[in-house]
């Protein structure tokens, strides 16, 4: 590489947010880079490494880098450095409202951009050989895949503002603790009850709901589609293509969330055998993994294109619409190479 740009340019290509806003920040873009470039450099890595690290709770930040977990010495208090608004408006469709009565619903109106940056993520972390990364973000998939097959029949992704209608009345047993037939465990009972109440709690009770149990929700969701022998009427109500619908996409769910893939994270180095997999063994389990899936939807056997071929397919499947990777990090990654190259020796 002929200049220390280059190398920064190669660096955002990568993905490597944190350490181009570290690098700049030392003065690796020497007297090229002002000041107010560098404040600027700063907040789009923040952002970057937020959307990479799934920090979703703060996507909507136009001011990205305080806070962080990059360098932001130069980005913090500046004017007019703040994250461009057309990234903004689209990382905020994949966030998860922090308070109950939020206008914009995120995430919690529709999974589908938030998977879409799944999908994304994934393929930036494995193409980076970050195994564990890869495992997690995969992990985090499976557990709000029911959610993802559950919305077209809801009309949002499980917002526990609008769930209420769609699981109580008569007939149901959703969150009915004495209830001896529900399949439901505990903690699913104790989020599926939370549910319809933690919309009118205050924003601290709402955070700590989504972090504990929402992913409970979800399963049990899953749960009632496709493992319960009798089903209440959070299942019976729906009509037969509604029933089919949910019942094929949750029995994936189900397959995933129990799969080869996800048991490698007990292999990793915060847990039992301090041991990360190569991108030969991701692979290896993720085999094993589509071949348990393809019983289900045969489609997952076809190669789509994807790292982890057939799970953009799965993806798919769940949404009933295709899915693809977004380009979200590709769109920040340009933004800060279009800094770095304005400021290339070429401009002088």
């Amino acid at each position: 590489m002929e200049t220390a740009l280059d190398t920064l340019v190669a660096l955002a290509e990568r993905y490597s947010f944190a350490d181009v806003a570290a690098l700049v920040a030392i003065g690796a873009g020497g007297h090229r880079l002002t000041t107010r470039e560098v404040a600027q450099l700063q907040q789009l890595c923040a952002f970057g490494q937020r959307l990479i690290d799934l920090d979703a709770e703060d996507f909507g930040r136009t001011d990205a880098a305080s806070g962080s977990n990059v360098e932001h010495g130069f980005a913090a208090g500046g004017q007019g450095d703040s994250v461009p608004e057309k990234l903004l408006v689209r990382a905020l469709e994949c966030r998860m409202p922090q308070s109950p009565r939020e206008k914009h619903r995120g995430a919690l109106g529709s999974l589908r951009p938030a998977y879409e940056l799944l999908l994304e993520v994934i393929k930036a972390r494995f193409a980076r050989r970050e195994t564990m990364l890869v495992v997690a973000t995969v992990h985090i998939a499976s557990e709000y895949a029911p959610l993802l097959a559950w919305e077209n029949v809801l009309g949002h992704a499980g917002d526990p503002a609008r769930l209420h209608t769609a699981v109580t009345g008569e007939g149901s047993v959703w969150g009915e603790f004495e209830d001896r037939n529900c399949p439901h465990t505990k903690p699913e009972k104790s989020a599926a009850k939370r549910v319809l109440t933690v919309a009118r709690e205050n924003a601290t009770g709402w955070r700590s709901y989504l972090d504990r149990q929402h992913s409970n929700v979800s399963r049990a969701l899953a749960v009632c589609a496709a493992a319960c022998r009798q089903p209440c009427t959070v299942y019976t109500r729906l009509s037969q293509p509604q029933a089919e619908s949910v019942t094929h996409g949750s029995k994936l769910a189900l397959a995933l969330n129990d799969s080869a893939i996800l048991r490698l994270r007990h292999s990793a180095p915060v847990g039992h055998g301090f041991g990360v997999p190569s991108p030969a063994e991701v692979l290896q389990a993720w085999d094993h993994t589509r071949e348990s899936l393809a019983r289900i939807e045969p489609a997952i056997e076809q190669d789509d294109g994807y790292p982890l071929p057939g799970f953009a397919t799965f993806v798919s499947t769940l949404a009933g619409q295709p899915m693809k990777a977004a380009t979200l990090l590709a769109d920040t990654s340009e933004s800060i190479t279009a800094v770095l190259r304005a400021a290339s020796p070429a401009r002088v």
